[in-house]
């Protein structure tokens, strides 16, 4: 079978023996001739890749699962026109699996002394900083027989934030919010230390709250009406050790943590409360204050987007002390840790009462949902097994809770897509019993 092309090419030049000047090859060597001329030319009208400029722009952040678009500008400077592939390298983690090689993959043309421009679309699968790679070009002659290749190092950083799942529950917490504030015509109020107004008295409300001044004075009974307390300062303890680290679904306790910590950020801060960000396991690992209502919530993100589990057990002294420093009057601190047995028990129990003592505390944990449907599977033996396993580990978990309760924390626990709403409930419970 002849060979054509590119492979008759190679065939024919590997075939030319070095150093022999036999008169037999005279012939091949004609034959050859004009094709080895042929590839030396395409190969020197092959426009050089190192003397060509790289520069970007674009995207340098996205929420996880959305898309952040990062332009690079290719300038070529030399007198022969760039025909070339790019490959422009991202970690593995900036696309979905199976889409890297169209995404990161290009074809280009580049007349001599100008420039184009090809768009990198990334998609990250994880947090963090995604850093990009080399580029590397690959630039081919005219009759595309021979290529030029090198790299170029090119540093661009797109921060990947979380992704704010929660946030469409905020329209109805901040409805409920209003209500508790009094901003709508629904007469509730909250049992804070900041006068409002006097209304009639209802079955069911506080006889504590009866204005008996108020009431001598009309034919009616008559209640106070308070509003719910504003510029209090939140402390939200973020456990970053190896707890978090599990995974819960198709995401790390921690994510789900955080975007809790979001849901509760926006609605403390539109309720005119001040929050902070504490980030700890065996140390601090990010600290976030002082910041406005305005600027809250875009700190915290950017904070949290590179905040990974790490692998250690969560020093609970260390964390008391710092949350103390960190608010030293009143406040209410919500702490998003784990509720096993042995690192409360062992960890957090015994300095609870340094955090109690001063502060009102709340502690959010990431429940898994599997364990409730093993703890109803049945049929055969080894899902009774399971199911028994299920029931004891949900009994160990009630009474942590308990524990906790009676030392005077408020426990919220919940799946992954239903702790933010549940811990929002619990703040807004708490405003509304005046314990802010």
């Amino acid at each position: 079978m002849a060979l054509t092309g590119r492979a008759a090419l190679l065939a024919a030049l590997g075939s030319i023996p070095v150093g022999i000047l036999d008169p037999s090859w005279t012939g091949i060597l004609a034959v050859n001739a004009p094709l080895a001329a042929a590839c030396l030319c395409d190969f020197a009208l092959a426009a050089p890749v190192r003397r060509l400029g790289l520069s970007r722009s674009g995207d340098t952040s996205a929420r996880l699962g959305e898309t952040a678009d990062v332009t690079l500008t290719v300038t070529n400077p030399s007198g022969r026109p760039l025909r070339a592939q790019l490959r422009d390298g991202w970690p593995p983690s900036s696309w979905q699996p199976g889409t890297e090689v169209a995404a990161s993959r290009h074809r280009l043309t580049v007349p001599a002394g100008e420039r184009r421009r090809v768009t990198t679309r990334l998609r990250p699968t994880r947090r963090g900083d995604r850093v990009s790679d080399r580029v590397t070009i690959r630039s081919a002659g005219p009759l595309g027989l021979f290529t030029r290749q090198g790299t170029h190092r090119v540093p661009w950083t797109v921060r990947v934030l979380p992704p704010f799942t929660s946030r469409k529950h905020l329209p109805a917490k901040l409805a409920r919010l209003r209500e508790l504030d009094g901003r709508t015509s629904v007469l509730t109020r909250g049992e804070g230390t900041e006068f409002d107004s006097l209304r009639e008295y209802v079955p069911g409300d506080d006889t504590r709250s009866i204005d008996w001044r108020a009431t001598a004075r009309h034919s009616t009974v008559a209640v106070r009406t308070w509003r719910p307390e504003r510029d209090r300062h939140i402390l939200v303890v973020l456990d970053t050790g190896r707890t978090s680290a599990g995974r819960v679904g198709d995401i790390p306790r921690l994510d789900a943590s955080m975007d809790a910590a979001l849901l509760l950020a926006a609605l403390a801060s539109r309720a005119g409360d001040r929050v902070d960000l504490l980030a700890h396991d065996r140390r601090v690992r990010a600290l976030v204050q002082g910041r406005t209502a305005r600027d809250v919530l875009p700190s915290l993100v950017t904070a949290m987007a590179t905040l990974e589990p790490e692998l250690v057990e969560l020093d609970a002294r260390s964390l008391t002390s710092t949350a103390l420093r960190t608010a030293p009057r009143r406040s209410l601190i919500v702490l998003l840790t784990s509720l096993d047995a042995a690192p409360v028990e062992e960890g957090l129990l015994p300095v609870l009462a340094q955090l109690t003592q001063r502060h009102t505390v709340l502690l959010a944990s990431v429940a898994d949902p599997y364990i409730a449907r093993m703890s109803q599977a049945r049929g055969d033996v080894e899902a009774v097994y399971e199911a028994a396993a299920a029931a004891q580990a949900q009994s160990e978990r009630h009474r942590t809770a308990e524990q906790l309760r009676r030392h005077g924390v408020t426990v919220v626990d919940a799946p992954p897509d239903e702790l933010a709403p549940a811990l929002a409930d619990a703040y807004l419970a708490l405003k509304a019993a005046g314990r802010l």
